[in-house]
């Protein structure tokens, strides 16, 4: 009786230990609004709980899907608008993923390289 109750308390500490480890190091959603909070007119992304995602480059708007895979947010089917704006950088209409680290939302293109960087928009 004395060992089952002390195997017990062991069981209920090891279960408290993974879940207090597990709670620290639980992934960022990317859920929400990221882009640049004093530029109205910049770029833009939202990302909903669907799946589905859309924002602006700045001129274009963009819609597609997105999936989440081990800390790295992979851009699926991401289709634009194809209006001409003078003077519009519209680097983000070439996405193809991204990261999540703290408030700012890092974005790659094809090739895997960094082409810009969104903060969250806390509305």
């Amino acid at each position: 009786m004395k060992v089952q109750r002390i195997l017990a308390a062991g069981a209920l500490c090891l279960a408290s230990f993974a879940l207090v480890s597990c709670a620290g190091s639980k992934e960022q959603s990317v859920v929400g609004n990221w882009g640049t909070p004093d530029d109205a007119t910049g770029p833009a992304l939202v990302f909903e709980d669907d799946g589905s995602m859309h924002g602006t480059d700045g001129c274009n708007n963009l819609m597609g899907s997105y999936t989440e895979e081990g800390g790295k947010i992979v851009f699926g089917g991401l289709a634009s608008t194809m209006m001409f704006c003078e003077g519009v950088d519209d680097w983000l209409s070439k996405g193809e993923s991204a990261t999540i680290d703290g408030e700012i939302l890092t974005v790659f293109n094809e090739a895997d390289k960094e082409i810009g960087k969104l903060a969250r928009i806390v509305n």
